[in-house]
């Protein structure tokens, strides 16, 4: 998804990354320093190139070679390029002022905010409404940390979608079950892949491609390794302050899809209001 300004860039410091890595050819180690960067955004200016490394898993060469590759001189000067553009009131004694907690709440306030002028531009979720309600089948995949996103989205999109199929379990099967949903009509599989990305959900996509399949997915970053597998992925970041990370943008990315596809779906009001009809008789809420 393009973000860039006056079509849907983010004036935030995880957007300006993202721009700044946009037109590169960069090799795999390359991509995982960029995707860690985005990652922690708002830190990386204050950050030495070990550290860099350290939080990317990558030797110290590594960030040097990926600074060059971005064409600057060497990781000093793409440091102080970043501490230039970086927002005035974001300095490295402010995380100071809040415990751990309000840390980890304010960095998924930045990354809604992200989000929210990602979607200034709403016409890859607008596209994205439509693959997903022509698909007939919906598959619906999310493994491991993604598997409850995943679940969300189908329990309320079977709602006005009449066939949704939940792939939130792994093993053999599951190349089955796409192979039953490509048979049965699908056109469309939505992918919610979150860190850290295995492998199996890389290989499904890749094999649903090649089944023809359009793939639609939700990812932290466009750097993600579902990227190079999916048709249209739309970056919604994780939170990272915690032990475990935390997703409520991709949560509300995946509602905000819901949406696009029930405005496809013209059908959709009258399915809801038939089962909010059939809940009251069977006494199904507490109200």
């Amino acid at each position: 998804m393009n973000n860039r300004k006056g079509d849907g860039v983010s004036d935030s410091p995880a957007g300006r990354l993202q721009a700044l890595f946009e037109g590169h050819r960069l090799t795999p180690t390359q991509r995982r320093i960029a995707h860690c960067m985005v990652r922690r955004a708002a830190d990386v200016p204050f950050l030495s190139s070990v550290e860099l490394a350290e939080l990317a898993g990558v030797s110290q060469p590594s960030v040097t070679r990926f600074a060059v590759a971005l064409g600057f001189d060497g990781y000093p000067a793409l440091r102080r390029h970043l501490r230039e553009v970086a927002p005035a009131e974001r300095t490295a004694g402010e995380r100071s002022e809040h415990n751990e907690y309000q840390q980890a709440v304010l960095g998924e306030i930045e990354n809604l905010r992200h989000l929210a002028d990602l979607l200034a531009d709403p016409a890859p979720v607008a596209r994205a409404g439509g693959l997903l309600a022509a698909s007939r089948p919906l598959p619906v995949l999310g493994l491991r940390a993604a598997s409850s996103q995943a679940r969300g989205f189908a329990y309320f999109a079977a709602k006005v979608h009449p066939d949704v199929r939940l792939l939130d379990e792994g093993g053999s099967m599951l190349t089955d079950r796409i192979d039953a949903a490509v048979r049965a009509g699908a056109t469309a599989l939505l992918c919610f892949a979150l860190p850290r990305h295995p492998r199996e959900v890389v290989e499904t996509l890749e094999y649903a491609r090649a089944a023809g399949l359009t793939v639609v997915t939700v990812a932290e970053s466009a750097f993600a390794p579902v990227a190079a597998h999916s048709d249209l992925l739309i970056p919604a970041a994780v939170g990272t302050g915690l032990a475990f990370d935390t997703a409520c943008a991709p949560m509300l990315l995946g509602r905000v899809l819901l949406e696009a596809m029930a405005d496809e779906l013209p059908d959709a009001q009258a399915r809801l209001e038939e089962f909010d009809t059939k809940a009251v008789v069977r006494g199904l809420f507490v109200e």
